[in-house]
């Protein structure tokens, strides 16, 4: 087939717009061929399921699904009686980029609580009273988290494991949105499940294609007592890949290893390296202008920029604006990020902002 779009065309808007990490290409190939049980009753699902083990404990349980969305939506609908409610920060992606899906094809009610970092603090819990017998309010059953957060801050354990305690003493269960919870392991140099397992997550929505998978995240049951009915769900949801195959094949090739971290790490840095390349530009006096909103401690840069600067920038790199009434944007590097698409990006910038000389 013709290749139909420009290979060198680089960009900051989102890690979903990079390609393939080649070694879950070579997974998927080495998967092919032959005939496998359909639906999830496959040698390489078999095999994920000893390999998420490893990483998360001996009762995790793993359910393979298309999306983020799909993967929030069966894990909280799990999680939850008709009538319960999930309390979420504000920004979090269940609330502000899934086109309203929990609640319109869950049926769940969000209790949503401003922050200005994206973090929940274990105090916000107490904003929704947990009281069976008002049948006029929703009662609050899940808490999310989400690792990292849509403002590209991350939880530490220490944090997870404060809200996750005030969680399960409140009588609720705690649900991560770990889209990018790769990215917040590696930026604090530990294991997964130090962010997961370890601090009372019940239930993580594992993200793979932000990391270099072609397609697939999986519902992770870590405490299997704290779900329903996922199984049912996933079918219910469509969410259940007849070739599941292909889809377990790419997130052994993630998990069973350090690709996860390599991939993780390589974006993580490059953000690094672009907050810093600016940082140094504006203290030297050489750019004026810019300022961050938020710590970096992942792969997301949020930065507010002059009139019209963001508009003249994206005629060469894409990226997204994330509140236009300050001019705030947001920066996101990914797993195939160059040093060189860094430094080119961190000139054009500097170019557009260039102090007096």
């Amino acid at each position: 087939m013709t290749t139909l779009h420009d290979p060198g065309l680089r960009g900051f808007a989102s890690d979903n717009y990079a390609g393939v990490h080649p070694e879950v290409l070579q997974a998927v190939a080495a998967a092919n061929g032959g005939h496998q049980v359909s639906y999830g009753a496959d040698a390489y699902t078999a095999r994920l399921q000893e390999v998420l083990v490893d990483h998360f404990g001996p009762r995790v349980q793993g359910f393979g699904v298309f999306n983020g969305t799909g993967a929030n939506v069966v894990g909280l609908q799990a999680m939850l009686p008709h009538w319960g409610a999930v309390i979420c920060a504000e920004s979090a992606h269940i609330n502000t980029d899934e086109n309203g899906a929990p609640e319109r094809v869950a049926g769940i009610k969000l209790l949503t609580v401003p922050t200005p970092d994206g973090k929940l603090r274990p105090a916000d819990l107490d904003r929704f009273p947990r009281v069976p017998a008002d049948v006029h309010h929703p009662l609050p059953e899940v808490v999310s988290i989400t690792e990292s957060t849509e403002l590209g801050t991350a939880y530490t354990a220490e944090e997870i494991e404060a809200v996750a305690s005030r969680a399960h003493r409140l009588g609720l269960a705690v649900h991560m949105d770990g889209s990018r919870l790769a990215n917040a392991a590696a930026g604090l140099g530990v294991p997964l499940r130090a962010l997961t397992t370890d601090v009372g997550v019940d239930v993580v929505s594992l993200g793979g294609t932000k990391n270099g998978l072609m397609f697939g995240e999986l519902v992770l049951a870590i405490n299997p007592d704290a779900v329903t009915g996922l199984a049912y769900l996933q079918k219910l949801n469509m969410q259940l890949a007849s070739k599941m195959r292909f889809l377990s094949a790419q997130f052994i090739a993630l998990l069973d290893g350090d690709l996860w971290r390599r991939s993780a790490g390589r974006a993580n840095a490059m953000a690094k390296r672009l907050r810093t390349s600016l940082e140094g530009k504006i203290n030297s006096g050489v750019i004026d202008g810019i300022g961050f909103t938020q710590p970096t401690d992942a792969n997301s840069i949020f930065a507010t920029l002059p009139e019209g600067v963001a508009d003249r920038l994206r005629q060469k790199f894409a990226f997204y604006d994330w509140n236009p009434a300050v001019r705030e944007v947001r920066w996101v590097c990914s797993f195939d990020t160059t040093q060189d698409d860094v430094d080119d990006f961190a000139m054009a910038i500097e170019a557009e902002l260039a102090g007096p000389a």
